[in-house]
């Protein structure tokens, strides 16, 4: 594979990041016309369209497609490996991240007032969606996922695990009155997380398992919290993704005396034992905002 052939090759990984020639090229720093030119030379010699072009959007074709999954991670390798014999200790590069919704809300003041300004050499994609992305596939770095991990042939890190609420408007309450006990609950309505399709039951940490009656139901945890917030019903959410609406007193905590097990927190990822630099310090600064949320105030 000549020089001609990998410039090429690290255009192409470039511009299916950007979406677009034109922003392919402000990553480069070099011109439209220069991405373009060098993307129909590597097609040229490949003899296959790599993008459908169109006056309105630039999207892969089935081979691009398949060149993309194939040749994306050895261009980050190419890059992890110079970045390990350059002795660089300085975030660089670009970090694609998906997590769900509520969690990154947790930690975006966090990223924006700390690791952001602590890393301005590293450009952080990050992806707020409840869905299961395909890692390879979609071409993201890490995935922060919350809760059991189904075997995907990822490798996962511990980061932590995180405490859930019941919640409810104080609207809500005064209506419909305020549980004493997990059975109550059976009598109320409630906002459901929806997982693959189906209500996320409410378990607690004796075992008492409780399929509540929905009045709405929804895949995203930022839709559940604002049902809830908006008197729809009682929620079943993580602590951190509600903190804010308790303290401000648009939510109150139902049932606070009866213990919900925790959810695991992990980070999934592809890099198998050599993760990027970048990597693993996201990583690691996840894991110390999950640690800071559970720790007992001082």
């Amino acid at each position: 594979m000549g020089a001609e052939t990998v410039q090429g090759l690290a255009t192409f990984i470039r511009v299916v990041e950007a979406g677009s020639f034109t922003a392919g090229a402000r990553r480069l720093g070099t011109t439209p016309s220069a991405i373009s030119k060098s993307i129909a030379r590597l097609e040229k010699r490949l003899g296959v369209r790599l993008f459908q072009r169109t006056t309105r959007a630039l999207a892969l074709t089935e081979e691009g497609q398949a060149y993309h999954e194939r040749m994306a991670p050895l261009i980050r390798a190419v890059e992890e490996a110079e970045e390990e014999l350059r002795g660089d200790h300085e975030v660089r590069g670009r970090l694609r991240v998906t997590m769900p919704a509520d969690l990154g809300r947790a930690l975006m003041p966090a990223i924006a007032a700390n690791f952001a300004p602590a890393h301005p050499a590293l450009v952080l994609e990050l992806s707020l969606a409840d869905r299961h992305v395909d890692l390879v596939r979609e071409g993201y770095d890490l995935a922060i996922r919350a809760g059991a991990v189904a075997d995907s042939g990822l490798w996962a890190r511990p980061l932590g695990s995180l405490p859930l609420r019941l919640v409810a408007s104080p609207a809500y309450l005064a209506a419909q009155g305020v549980p004493a006990d997990p059975d109550a609950l059976r009598r109320h309505r409630h906002v459901r997380y929806l997982l693959n399709g189906r209500p996320y039951p409410i378990r607690f940490a004796d075992g008492t398992r409780i399929d509540p009656e929905g009045g709405f139901d929804t895949d995203s945890g930022e839709a559940l919290r604002l049902a809830a917030v908006g008197g729809l019903g009682i929620a079943h959410m993580l602590a951190t993704a509600v903190a804010e609406d308790v303290a401000a007193g648009r939510l109150v905590v139902v049932l606070p005396d009866h213990v919900l097990p925790t959810v695991p927190v992990q980070a999934l990822h592809a890099f198998a034992r050599a993760m990027p630099l970048r990597a693993r310090r996201f990583v690691e600064f996840v894991a110390g905002e999950v640690g800071a949320w559970t720790r007992p105030a001082a």
